[in-house]
């Protein structure tokens, strides 16, 4: 049995081996500070046994798996530590999540802040004492006796199919049903810290029982325990949700869960944005078009959705036909390709859309701007020949990088590859997979492979954004699809005279731009650079006498393009210019007699700081510059 390192090192073995044997035997110290590995894309713990050849990597902490593996842990020393202090608890699910973990809980107690602290002392209590974590392997009827008093341990089981392995982890005298992996100890959780309580529907469907949700972080050192809290203290206070009712940009409402409401300086924000892009890509030779929202039954059966998006989607009914609410834009823009003949002459042909998608979210899921049911995708389809793949697939990148670096943002890349519900043959999909990492291979792009997470037609580039206080966000995908051209019969004719089927690319940059919005509500604290602003300057007069003044002075501004407000309330000078910068609005002008007589302005910036006086023209042309170069301040 071969096991292939990172570094492309090979280490063999006679027969199975446990994976912290294999670990132990490259380095004690690797050993030591290691959450578990990865064989071939799955995540392993240190009891798990590898017998199979395959590329193999050790995880720390530091690894998104290793974080996974630590926090999964984490969520069964919450539990465990419930139940020690409710005993009638029942436990539903506890699993990993990108910031943490949770547990949901069906107790008739309701928690309050005051039991978090209690809970989190025991957990901790019991992470100190080094408990092993212990899996087995049982039958069906052993988990359903295992756990007959666990309403919704006995739903999971009784779900699984035929044959399905059934694992269980015990920690301590906790025993919970889990495919893991887990740490082999409790020992290397040494800081925990319990964070919210919230309502959480079973399966997140408001049909079922509410339960109640415990979020919690851990870490292997107390300072790193720290740092998170003061990022998260950070995020609290550039949540898009509270600045967004703040800056009066966006609001929520009962009669429309998941759909937002933009008030009219979200949508200053919101048009500028596209306006800006819509001008990049004319610039690079995309075509817009805008397709209907509502298309009939038979057209998702044709793309596929019907099979794979199906619970997904919203459905209507037309002179009695039978019609979908788009949850995808790529049919329509295949209609337009369709509805005319090309040649190879014509490709590459480039087709952007702003397109109003609308998908069924659980409403235990809903999330401000980052989880809604209506949103709209800055889409474009591009449909290319085989030879244009990789060049079209480097203009995407470049797009992607001109977008993200306008805006501030670090990014990373990866590779997400062949779903378990894939449409089409894997001869098609293995193509595809290797065309685009052809193209980040030459391109000279570091990447990471994110296994199984492809578009059911077709494997992807995903991006993922870094933002101002170091957290990701995924956000543009740039997709390879040879099975929807072939399933609606899209041709060219080429050279020969003969028709042949085109490539499609599908590509979203900003994503979600509703998503987009709400990450740069947070990116810039609702700081927003001058040329994004919903206001740019406010006005600000000393006094009454000098309204007029003040009026000039906006008229001018407002002549150039800018968007501009005057505060002539009967409030102190003091007052409104700290109301301008509680606003967030780039720049106050403060105008008085002085100001007045001098032909002049006294600007003061968002952060406080006083530029004194200096004239209207110079400073309009300033501020001209800084839209224009789009300058981050």
């Amino acid at each position: 049995m071969i096991l292939t390192l990172p570094d492309g090192k090979e280490l063999n073995y006679e027969e199975e081996v446990l994976v912290k044997d294999v670990v132990k035997g490259i380095s004690e110290g690797l050993y030591r500070d290691s959450m578990g590995a990865v064989l071939d894309g799955e995540v392993l713990g240190m009891e798990d046994i590898i017998n199979k050849n395959g590329n193999f990597k050790v995880v720390k902490f530091a690894d998104e798996e290793g974080k996974e593996i630590f926090w999964h842990t984490s969520s069964h020393i919450l539990a465990h530590a419930v139940k020690n202090l409710y005993p009638d608890a029942k436990f539903a699910i506890g699993p990993a999540i990108g910031d943490g973990f949770y547990y949901d809980i069906d107790v008739e107690h309701r928690f309050v802040p005051e039991d978090l602290e209690k809970i989190e002392a025991e957990a901790l209590r019991l992470a100190k004492e080094n408990l092993e974590v212990k899996r087995s392997v049982v039958s069906k009827e052993e988990a359903l006796e295992t756990f007959k008093d666990e309403p919704y341990k006995i739903e999971l089981i009784n779900e699984l199919p035929e044959g399905e392995e059934i694992s269980l982890y015990k920690t301590g005298d906790f025993v919970d049903l889990c495919r893991g992996p887990h740490l082999e100890n409790t020992k290397k959780i040494k800081a925990l810290k319990l964070l919210s309580i919230a309502g959480a529907y079973w399966r997140g469907d408001e049909k079922n029982k509410m339960l109640q949700r415990i979020y919690g972080i851990s870490f292997e050192k107390q300072k790193d325990l720290e740092e998170f809290i003061q990022m998260r203290e950070e995020a609290e206070k550039r949540d898009h949700r509270k600045l967004g009712r703040e800056l009066d940009l966006f609001s929520f409402h009962e009669e429309g869960p998941g759909f937002p409401f933009f008030h009219p300086k979200g949508m200053v924000l919101r048009n500028t944005v596209m306006q800006w892009w819509r001008g990049v890509l004319e610039e690079n030779g995309y075509g817009e078009i805008l397709t209907p929202i509502i298309l009939n039954e038979a057209l998702w059966h044709q793309s596929g959705h019907w099979d794979h998006y199906k619970e997904n989607m919203y459905f209507t009914n037309i002179d009695e036909g039978a019609y979908a609410v788009k949850p995808m834009n790529c049919p329509g823009s295949i209609l337009v390709y369709g509805s005319k003949q090309h040649s190879y002459r014509d490709l590459p042909i480039r087709l952007s859309e702003y397109g109003l998608v609308h998908r069924h979210e659980l409403s235990g899921a809903l999330h401000g701007l980052f989880r809604v049911r209506a949103f709209t995708q800055d889409d474009a389809h591009i449909y290319c020949l085989p030879s244009q793949i990789t060049d079209e697939v480097f203009k995407m990148i470049d797009l992607a990088d001109y977008l993200y670096s306008t805006f501030g943002f670090k990014y990373s890349i990866e590779l997400s590859t062949r779903p378990e519900d894939f449409m089409g043959d894997i001869e098609s999909w293995n193509l595809a997979e290797e065309s685009l990492e052809a193209a980040l291979i030459e391109k000279g792009l570091p990447y990471k492979i994110n296994a199984g997470d492809g578009a059911f037609y077709g494997p992807k580039i995903d991006f993922q954004l870094e933002d101002a206080i170091g957290r990701t966000w995924q956000c543009g995908t740039i997709q390879l699809d040879f099975q929807l051209p072939k399933n609606f019969e899209l041709s060219y004719i080429n050279e020969k005279g003969e028709k042949e089927t085109p490539i499609m690319l599908h590509r979203a940059l900003l994503g979600s731009l509703e998503r987009f919005l709400g990450i740069l509500v947070e990116h810039f604290a609702g700081k927003f650079p001058i040329w994004l602003a919903p206001v740019q300057v406010k006005v600000v007069p000393v006094s009454e006498k000098f309204g007029d003044y003040a009026k000039e002075v906006a008229d001018k501004f407002i002549a150039e393009g800018f968007r501009v407000e005057v505060d002539n309330r009967d409030e102190k000078l003091g007052k409104k210019i700290r109301d301008g910068q509680m606003e967030k609005v780039p720049y106050v002008l403060v105008v008085g007699e002085k100001e007045m007589n001098d032909k002049t302005v006294s600007v003061r910036v968002r952060d406080g700081e006083d530029q004194g006086a200096k004239s209207v023209e110079d400073v309009i042309a300033e501020f001209k510059k800084e839209v224009k170069e789009k300058t981050i301040k």
